[in-house]
């Protein structure tokens, strides 16, 4: 066996250091690869939260007031805003569904609004803008409940006091 030389024992220390000055580095590179994967990913679910958001102006017209005067089938206070399915009867005794939409439920919590607010066989009266593509579907202002009490139901974009308008929106 011969004995090592302090050269070679140099030689060895400073390979090993290099290998793990490596390592440590490829580890950098791959967390910084994770890093920007996940910040990626990120931007993307974010851009489509915002997409799927919509302003009232692109929805909703208000240009046509209408007041819905119904029966509440369905309260929804979900994200991004809340439903309210009503029915409403027609003249010739028929009853047309309408879907409302209110504001965001945090926006509504602050109004004082819960998931109990309104329940199935409620009677309420919407003021409300039509949609633009003339489905039953309109964005609420104003709702009074059967006890006769005005509550807001709007979002930011929602005129707080819509002209008014007949039973049939015109």
């Amino acid at each position: 066996m011969t004995k090592a030389s302090d050269a070679d024992l140099r030689s060895a220390a400073g390979q090993e250091c290099t290998r793990d000055r490596r390592f440590f580095v490829e580890v950098q590179t791959v967390q910084r690869h994770i890093l920007t994967i996940v910040i990626g990913a990120l931007a993307v679910l974010a851009h489509g939260h915002a997409a799927a958001h919509h302003s009232f102006a692109a929805e909703f017209d208000a240009q046509k007031p209408i007041t819905l005067k119904g029966t509440v089938v369905k309260w929804e206070m979900i994200n991004p805003h809340g439903w309210i399915t009503i029915d409403v009867a027609e003249p010739g005794g028929t009853t047309t569904q309408w879907m409302v939409e209110t504001s965001n439920p945090n926006g509504l919590m602050r109004l004082g609004w819960t998931k109990s607010s309104l329940k199935p066989g409620d009677q309420i009266t919407v003021d409300a803008y039509r949609a633009k593509d003339g489905s039953n579907t309109a964005n609420a202002a104003r709702i009074t409940l059967a006890d006769g009490s005005k509550v807001f139901a709007g979002s930011a974009g929602t005129p707080e006091d819509p002209p008014s308008a007949g039973a049939d929106g015109k």
